[in-house]
């Protein structure tokens, strides 16, 4: 590499890690590193610089990486764990950005995406008709009514609109309206077979609401394009190694309640079946040491300089802390070698040492864990954390193995009604060999659902039974809470009454925040708690936690419990 190139692909003199960011951008060696990197690294790259200031870094990057990127930029979660839905402003921002950047270049960019995609998105903004719906076709008596005075009748008049390539353009919204004009009159120009197919799905979307006539629970058709768009979405990601939150969520509901009988073969989830399968076939699909978005002739190209300018690249994107963690679909398993599980870290550097195959297995097994609750779950109310779900897949497949034997498919005791500890033996050191952590986490996730999730709201409602206080709005508080937990634990998702807890605090703040932990959906111990059982008086941090990792933690829970009443009755 001449020395020339390195001055220009590393821009290293001085300044601000965000100031060099922003040279690097400009720079024009960037746009042949684009089609190199991860979708996920230029997610997290707009994420960081904004949308505006990355315009031209979007219109390097290929379809398939375009397609990816707006897979994730698209979407937002209305609540952890649940399905995403498509972001209609964030839509308008990215024609906008994309029309900034030129109208060919912005009209090329739109052409090469998936036209369903487009027409969900402008669907949101326009609606359209053919202009020729609105000519006169025959005179009355009476005046002629004429082409505008049709159109006006259709709208309040002051609605802004247009005729692009013979159809009649109505705005829906009026942001993003100058972008959008311009980029159809530029697809008619430039790209005109795509335009049609996106005008005439746009247009079909623009029909009234039809008749109720005993079907009307069916959804409309721009909901039902919408969720087809989804559906496609979802699979794309899938093929990616994501988990789909669907998928997720079933997974986390069976892992909650084992469906091994007693005599039943272990056999691996079916979920975890498929998402191994979906992996394996992109994998097949994708030649080794290319990368997945980058262009064919991108992947040939005799340039030298690539390679260099990646390296460059990412490590200033890392300096920045652009790329602190690994993305969502590349998790990998928390490195079990290095983390304080002492049990997970054993098991897993015997099969390092003896079987490579089975190793790289169980590495495999802990990114679907990681991606399964980022995907179906969440902690503290909240979104998990790359870092953090990483974490707690490693945190519960060690306190399955740690239930082993008594806790596994095949043993002749399942239930939650004495404590795990009591009842355990170490697993052999060649036991993951043969044996998966996806099956380790369903015992360890059965374990935190019963053993604490259930068991505290049971506790809870003897507690809340038995408690007196003088004060007649916090008792309404109570039997408002008690009548939630009832009910919720009835459901079995007791992590639902978090919010009617609210009222613990007004008797110990320290409790609240303690059993709000162990409430959680993924259970947690609280900073707080363990200053309880260790009487502490020192001040904790209200957030601080750990993920509950051995029987001997179930245990510290189950002294709380019992300490609790004299907590609340202080």
């Amino acid at each position: 590499m001449s020395t020339t190139t390195n001055r220009e692909t590393a821009p290293r003199d001085g300044g601000s890690v965000d100031h060099r960011l922003a040279r690097l951008l400009d720079t024009p060696f960037f746009a042949r590193v684009v089609p190199h990197l991860a979708p996920e690294t230029l997610h997290q790259l707009i994420q960081y610089r904004g949308l505006d200031a990355c315009g031209e870094l979007v219109t390097s990057a290929t379809p398939a990486q375009l397609t990816s990127l707006l897979d994730l930029d698209l979407w937002r979660h209305a609540q952890p764990g649940r399905d995403e839905q498509f972001d209609v402003d964030r839509f308008g921002e990215w024609l906008e950005v994309l029309v900034d950047t030129g109208d060919s270049v912005a009209a090329r960019t739109v052409a090469a995406l998936d036209k369903h995609l487009v027409i969900v998105g402008l669907s949101r903004y326009l609606r359209l008709f053919d202009a020729g719906t609105f000519e006169p076709t025959a005179s009355t008596d009476d005046e002629p009514m004429d082409r505008n005075e049709m159109m006006n009748s259709e709208t309040s008049g002051d609605v802004l609109e247009c005729e692009v390539g013979g159809y009649l353009v109505r705005a829906r919204r009026t942001d993003a309206w100058d972008a959008i004009v311009t980029l159809l009159v530029t697809l008619d120009t430039e790209h005109n077979h795509y335009f049609h197919a996106v005008m005439q799905g746009c247009r079909r979307l623009s029909n009234s609401r039809p008749e109720i006539d005993g079907l009307d629970d069916l959804l409309m058709a721009p909901e039902q394009h919408l969720h087809d768009v989804a559906i496609e979405r979802e699979r794309r990601r899938s093929r990616r190694g994501y988990a789909t939150p669907a998928d997720a969520r079933a997974f986390l509901q069976m892992a909650r309640q084992p469906q091994h009988p007693p005599t039943a073969p272990i056999a691996i989830n079916p979920i975890a079946t498929a998402y191994f399968r979906a992996a394996d076939e992109q994998a097949d699909t994708t030649p080794e040491g290319t990368s997945a978005g980058a262009p064919e002739s991108a992947r040939h190209a005799a340039d030298e300089d690539i390679p260099t300018s990646i390296d460059v690249v990412s490590e200033l994107l890392a300096e920045a802390g652009v790329m602190p963690e690994r993305p969502r679909a590349l998790l990998e398993a928390a490195d079990a070698r290095a983390t304080k599980l002492p049990l997970l870290k054993r098991l897993m550097e015997f099969v390092l040492h003896h079987d490579e195959t089975a190793y790289l297995t169980r590495s495999r097994e802990l990114a679907f864990l990681a991606n399964t609750l980022l995907a179906g779950s969440s902690v503290q109310s909240r979104p998990f954390t790359s870092q953090e779900a990483s974490d707690a897949a490693a945190c519960i497949c060690n306190l399955g193995l740690e239930c082993w034997p008594a806790r596994w498919p095949g043993a002749t005791s399942q239930g939650a009604s004495s404590p795990p500890e009591l009842d355990t033996a170490m697993p052999p050191d060649a036991f993951l060999v043969d044996h998966g952590l996806v099956t380790a986490f369903e015992v360890g996730w059965s374990v935190l659902y019963q053993d604490v999730s259930l068991f505290v709201a049971d506790q809870l409602v003897s507690t809340l039974a038995d408690l007196h206080c003088v004060d007649a709005d916090t008792r309404r508080g109570l039997r408002a809470l008690r009548r939630t937990l009832e009910k919720q634990r009835e459901a079995g998702t007791p992590w639902l009454a978090r919010d009617a807890a609210d009222v613990l605090a007004m008797l110990d703040m320290t409790a609240w925040i303690s059993v709000l932990g162990l409430l959680d959906e993924c259970p947690i111990l609280t900073a707080a708690l363990r200053a309880v059982l260790e009487r502490r008086t020192t001040s904790v941090s209200p957030t601080a936690f750990e993920f509950i990792s051995t029987t001997a933690q179930i245990g510290d829970i189950r002294l709380f419990m019992r300490a609790l009443p004299d907590l609340l009755s202080r």
